[in-house]
């Protein structure tokens, strides 16, 4: 059985989105045992609380940096733990090419805090174009799309070749992972 880490990180906000997350997981995890596939998610609620010799925090690093996929959720902030999630997922992109990063952000009923804004900037100064998300069912359409496309690909890491030409009005942009080009015009 090939064992798929999946690190969820999110504010309290969104518990709701992470439950029914799970719920999915689960699902998809009956659909792909045939396939000798199963998706292993850390939460931070599943996660022990007990005392660490450094943070707690470290401890849930740690997770992250074992993990295969790496999935931000955001609504009205981004907190301080979560930034330092991403910023630990990220580091352990650049140096293994792994996890498989994904931030989504959802819609806030209220004003956003300023550290929404901050970090999508941040995102925007990396080159990464964040996805939205209305409710838990959108977000997991959107996710299991991303599982399916990383299943085909036989959950490699990230290499990816990509080229822009612009000739005038128009632009080709390839894509190529793996074995797998894609070509959009």
């Amino acid at each position: 059985m090939k064992t798929i880490k999946i690190f969820l990180a999110s504010s309290n906000e969104l518990k709701h989105d992470r439950e029914q997350f799970e719920i999915e997981i689960n699902r998809k995890n009956k659909a792909w045992a045939q396939k000798g596939i199963f998706l292993h998610l850390e939460i931070w609620e599943d996660l022990s609380s007990r005392m660490s010799s450094t943070r707690s925090q470290d401890e849930y690093n740690k997770k992250i940096k074992e993990s295969d996929i790496f999935i931000l959720l955001a609504c009205k902030k981004v907190g301080m733990y979560t930034a330092e999630e991403f910023d630990t997922a990220f580091g352990a992109f650049k140096a293994t090419s792994k996890p498989f990063i994904f931030t989504w952000f959802r819609e806030p009923t209220a004003t956003p805090e300023p550290s929404l804004q901050e970090f999508k900037e941040k995102l925007a100064a990396l080159g990464h174009f964040h996805a939205t998300y209305s409710n838990s069912d959108d977000l997991w359409n959107q996710f299991n799309k991303e599982l399916e496309r990383l299943e085909i690909a036989n959950f490699k890491k990230n290499k990816f070749a990509i080229r822009t030409i612009t000739q005038g009005e128009k632009s080709v942009y390839f894509e190529k992972a793996g074995d797998i080009t894609i070509n959009i015009e």
